[in-house]
């Protein structure tokens, strides 16, 4: 059984840093791509980043390029959320998933979540 494990969730102001870790377990880590997900309240849960196997490809949503950087250790079964110059509309519960990439064509790919169950979310909230 897999087990995602988020954490690093807190309150920062406005232009402040966090450090996302979604640490998995049960399942061969570097066989699957791994995204970062995050719901806010009253809204559907949307994409934010994902990163391959082998970290060597990332996409991320428009909403956060330039700001977050997905990154990923195989070695400790763990996936990464840097997250600089936060924004009050960054605010909500975010979640890691593994992931599936669809390919659009020229567009970049869309990311689903690979399993259909979550773990407990880190709450990320920015104060302004």
């Amino acid at each position: 059984q897999v087990q995602l494990v988020e954490s690093g969730g807190g309150l920062v102001q406005v232009g402040g840093s966090l450090r996302l870790s979604c640490a998995s377990s049960g399942r061969v880590f570097s066989r699957y791509g791994m995204g970062w997900f995050r719901q806010a309240p009253g809204k559907e849960r949307e994409f934010v980043a994902s990163i391959s196997r082998n970290g060597g490809t990332t996409y991320y949503a428009d909403s956060v390029k330039g700001r977050f950087t997905i990154s990923r250790d195989n070695t400790k079964n763990t996936v990464y959320l840097q997250m600089n110059s936060l924004k009050p509309e960054d605010t909500a519960v975010y979640y890691c998933n593994a992931v599936k990439c669809l390919p659009l064509g020229t567009v970049q790919p869309m990311c689903v979540p690979f399993y259909d169950f979550w773990g407990q979310g880190t709450q990320v909230t920015v104060s302004s």
